[in-house]
Formats: structure tokens, C-alpha cells, sequence
């Protein structure tokens, strides 16, 4: 079956930087867009940035020229290279597996998700 497991969040200082990952399995990888979702609380699920089965991006403005999408099909895994982190930046990262090689930036173009993984940007 198909599988997603986040890893990597945590607590980080403003500025600073945190990478997520996220591992995949039961599916063929390379074949498949895949995205990182994240929500805070009292909000809506929102989109942060996908990548398709070429490794070609959409980043969301908020987060554009800080965050990094990235895949290594070899590895069967993505990855969220966070920099410049802000209090804002505070939620739950969902890692979500597209429905097909095509990408996209809503919800709707995704057919799995992992459990999240939570980041805290505070002093």
C-alpha cells in the first residue's frame, strides 16, 4: 500500500533553517508529482510546493525564495528545505503524493497523505 512518513520538523529560532523529508513506498515514485502541504491551527490546509515527475517547480509566494522542493527518485523521497524561517511558518507539513506525473498547487490533485510532521519557529 501506498505510504508517506514526514520527518525532520522541529523547533527552529526565526531565520533559521530546518530540511524535511519525506519517504515514500508502494507506489512507482518517479512516475508521480508530489507536494508538501502544511496547516496551522484554526486554518486551512495550504498549499506550499509540488514538484513534477521531472523535478520542475511550483513554490507558493509566501514562502518563494525561501523554501526549496526537491526529489531523489533513487531514494524514493522528497524533501522541504526550509530557510529563513518566520513565526508564520508555524503548522503542521503534510507530505502528499500527486495523481499523476503532472503537478499541481490544490488539494484536489493529490490522492495521499502522510501524517505531517510539525514545525515550531519560535525564540
Amino acid at each position: 500500500q501506498v505510504q508517506l512518513v514526514e520527518a525532520g520538523g522541529g523547533l527552529a529560532q526565526p531565520g533559521g533553517s530546518l530540511r524535511l523529508s519525506c519517504t515514500t513506498s508502494g507506489f512507482t515514485f518517479s512516475s508521480y508529482s508530489m507536494g508538501w502541504f502544511r496547516q496551522a491551527p484554526g486554518k486551512e490546509r495550504e498549499f506550499v510546493a509540488s514538484l513534477d515527475w521531472t523535478a520542475d517547480t511550483i513554490i507558493a509566494t509566501s514562502v518563494k525564495d525561501r523554501f526549496t522542493i526537491s526529489r531523489d527518485n533513487a531514494k524514493a523521497t522528497i524533501y522541504l528545505q526550509m530557510n529563513s524561517l518566520k513565526p508564520e511558518d508555524t503548522a503542521m507539513y503534510y507530505c502528499a503524493k500527486g495523481k499523476t506525473k503532472i503537478m499541481n498547487s490544490g488539494p484536489w490533485g493529490f490522492d495521499y497523505w502522510g501524517q505531517g510532521t510539525q514545525v515550531t519557529v519560535s525564540v
